[in-house]
């Protein structure tokens, strides 16, 4: 599941991230970009602890391809600061989602095989 904190870390760092920038306050679309995308990865990452809502980290992927998106069609390239922002945190974002969340564990096969050699002994 630490592929799931580090999604909620990125999730606060969005959060934070208009005022590390100092984005103007008539930029409400980019500030509302970031706060909604900001609270969607934080909830998708919180659902995923839950097991019957522990898909919730592919709609992590979605936003994340949203964001990359838009931080690459909002301005010409070079895009300022806070655009690059969100196309990295993006790919960060799709990078961790794709990890399941027990892969720090062994395989399911092994972990049987184990348990098995376990009450045999």
């Amino acid at each position: 599941m630490w592929a799931r904190v580090i999604e909620a870390m990125l999730g606060c760092w969005l959060a934070i991230s208009p005022f590390i920038f100092r984005m103007d306050a008539d930029d409400t679309l980019l500030w509302a970009v970031n706060l909604v995308a900001a609270a969607t990865v934080i909830t998708c990452a919180l659902l995923s602890h839950w097991p019957p809502t522990r898909h919730a980290r592919y709609m992590t992927a979605l936003v994340s391809l949203a964001i990359i998106a838009y931080g690459r069609i909002a301005a010409p390239s070079p895009g300022p600061p806070e655009l690059q922002n969100l196309i990295l945190v993006g790919l960060l974002l799709l990078m961790f989602s794709l990890v399941p969340n027990f892969a720090s564990q062994p395989p399911r096969g092994w972990r049987d095989v184990s348990q098995l050699k376990d009450v045999e002994a």
